[in-house]
């Protein structure tokens, strides 16, 4: 698998995976902020070392998300052999990474499964459990849109707000997904194989399951208004993940990176020069 990315900056690598429905274009204003950070000077004399490089950052798009191949197989156990076969084609040894929702559940089996390739690991807004059904009125939306048969956005962002109730962080974020097919004049496609990810949704919401645990440093970043991470499902992550660290930030919902930008970052490089 040739999963299309895209790398700023230079030195020890760190990769970001993109949400269900989502693409790397998503993260890529984080991800040059994150290239971009300077490295905090090493404490001496015996003191904690921090951080004492740059980061090359990494954003990819997922199997079945934005310009990666599309396939009708789609479950973790995939999205784990993507990444491993993409540290290989990058000559990568070892990483941080970082993983927003569905993104996340794929850097937990990654980290599983391949502990000795994740230096540090950043988990947001998702624990390793089974989710009830979020997203069945999302996808009916996207559906009813028929954007193949649809000559404007404007026809398309009408009926996502009607099926969605206005939801304007939904709305905008799937449009960003929505694009002509190339040579073509007329109707749309998504950039995400809708058909694949529909049927394979229960997959997605799946619980995480593994015989390891993955022991090393864990950041785990929770929306305050959000429900993904909660006093039910915390035991999986101690279980799973026993050298973890969770931080709230306030205000923010599912989208924390996107709705707290500079917090969520003041977290990141807190953890990272840790």
């Amino acid at each position: 698998m040739q999963l299309n990315y895209k790398k700023f900056g230079e030195g020890f690598p760190l990769l970001i995976l993109h949400g269900l429905l989502g693409s790397l274009d998503n993260w890529q204003t984080i991800a040059k902020r994150l290239a971009a950070v300077q490295p905090a000077p090493a404490e001496t004399g015996g003191m904690k070392q921090t951080r004492n490089s740059q980061l090359a950052t990494y954003i990819l798009d997922q199997r079945n998300h934005g310009r990666s191949p599309h396939t009708d197989e789609f479950n973790y156990d995939l999205l784990s052999s993507d990444l491993l076969e993409f540290f290989e084609q990058q000559k990568i040894e070892k990483a941080h990474i970082i993983g927003h929702s569905m993104g996340g559940k794929a850097a937990m089996k990654f980290a599983l499964e391949h502990s000795d390739k994740v230096s540090k690991l950043i988990v947001v807004d998702v624990a390793p459990v089974q989710y009830e059904d979020r997203h069945s009125d999302v996808f009916n939306a996207l559906f009813a849109a028929d954007v193949r048969n649809t000559n404007s956005r404007e026809e398309v962002e009408k009926v996502l707000r009607d099926k969605l109730d206005n939801d304007e962080t939904t709305v905008q974020f799937l449009l960003k997904s929505l694009t002509r097919p190339e040579n073509s004049q007329s109707g749309f496609h998504w950039r995400f194989n809708l058909d694949s990810l529909s049927k394979n949704y229960s997959k997605i919401s799946a619980v995480l399951t593994s015989s390891k645990q993955f022991a090393g440093e864990t950041l785990f970043i929770k929306g305050e208004k959000s429900s993904y991470i909660n006093a039910e499902n915390f035991d999986s992550i101690e279980k799973l993940f026993p050298n973890n660290k969770l931080v709230e930030i306030k205000g923010a919902g599912h989208w924390v990176h996107a709705e707290k930008p500079q917090e969520f970052l003041k977290e990141i490089i807190s953890f990272l020069e840790s």
